[in-house]
């Protein structure tokens, strides 16, 4: 505390971000990050800009990288807004297109800077919960209220909406934005894109640093219509015209135009996914359904934060999330098919057997 902060920082309980330790040979399956490495195209790109153009401004605007975006799926550059990793992006979107008094809905177990924004913004909001076996109602979500934000698939859950439970939110509240956060859609779920055109109170957000192994370079994105991406532009041109550097605008491009790359680092990851939850539930673990890139996990005789702490002393980590219901649950990270079955091999061979 101090006598020169503002009202507003006293107020603020900052969001805390997952254990990024020094430890040797660790097994680090505690903050959802790739197990792989990005495209070596980005990497190769990222290599040819580090010459002395690095002395110029980065393009504004990233075209190359918005038209990059908006082909893959079927739409323009003006229906796609970039910032520095889809935390920025939402935090923009929250300043922008949130603030009409009514409370903003979103689950109470989901990613838990949603109430961070709303704090910073000083804007009324309305945590629902999700239901018994950890599923997000839509029809929860009904009455007044300045906007919806659902994960999805939600975390810490991994568990996914369909397109049919999105439409029924954007028809619900036609006068309203509903935020669809996708950072980790590419993992097998539904991705809301195919409904920006129809939808203009709709807007999606995905990030480089899941699906692309690009969570170094903090690059975030979203698409909406034209309306919406030039409320997220306003705010921006705000607070920080160059969010994105030179290294990352073409870094992140050329991983957008490495199709196959992208297609191969994620069927292995959903393919060490399955080896995971196999594995945990022949140890005795309840896994839910999970379309990310994690499982979601409890064992009925083991104390979560305690078989945390016994892995983390093993030099592998995973997150515990210490809120009311989740005190139970553990979430794991899928990592390479060697990480996963070693974390299988330790709570089977010594975690477990000596709790």
């Amino acid at each position: 505390m101090s006598r020169f902060w503002s009202p507003l920082v006293h107020t603020l309980t900052p969001y805390v971000p997952g254990e990024q330790p020094k430890i040797a040979n660790l097994i680090k399956l505690n903050t959802n990050e790739s197990p792989y490495g990005p495209s070596p195209r980005a990497l190769e790109a990222i290599k040819a800009a580090t010459n002395e153009s690095m002395r110029l401004y980065p393009d504004p605007e990233a075209l190359a990288l918005r038209t990059a975006l908006g082909q893959r799926v079927g739409l323009d550059a003006a229906h796609v807004f970039v910032g520095n990793g889809s935390d920025e992006v939402l935090a923009h979107a929250f300043q922008a297109l949130f603030a009409h008094g009514d409370p903003l809905l979103f689950p109470d177990i989901s990613y838990s800077f949603y109430k961070v924004y709303c704090g910073l913004y000083k804007l009324p909001y309305r945590m629902v919960p999700l239901t018994a076996d950890m599923r997000i109602a839509v029809e929860d979500y009904a009455g007044p209220c300045s906007g919806v934000v659902i994960a999805n698939p939600n975390a810490p859950t991994g568990i996914a909406l369909g397109l049919e439970s999105i439409r029924a939110l954007l028809e619900m509240h036609p006068d309203r934005v509903v935020l669809v956060d996708e950072a980790y859609v590419d993992f097998g779920a539904e991705s809301a894109v195919a409904l920006v055109r129809d939808y203009p109170n709709l807007l999606v957000v995905q990030t480089f640093s899941k699906s692309r192994a690009l969570a170094g370079a903090r690059v975030g994105f979203a698409f909406g219509q034209p309306e919406l991406i030039e409320a997220l532009v306003r705010v921006k041109d705000s607070f920080n015209s160059y969010p994105l550097d030179r290294l990352a605008q073409v870094g992140a491009t050329a991983s957008v135009e490495d199709e196959a790359w992208f297609t191969q680092s994620v069927q292995r990851v959903i393919q060490n996914r399955s080896l995971l939850s196999t594995g945990l539930e022949a140890l005795g673990f309840e896994v839910l359904p999970s379309m990310a890139n994690f499982v979601y996990t409890r064992h009925p005789d083991r104390d979560a934060g305690e078989l945390a702490a016994q892995l983390r002393s093993r030099a592998i980590l995973v997150r515990h999330l210490k809120g009311e219901r989740t005190m139970a649950w553990l979430r794991i990270t899928v990592g390479t098919e060697e990480q996963c079955q070693t974390l299988l091999d330790v709570l089977r061979d010594s975690v477990l057997r000596n709790s």
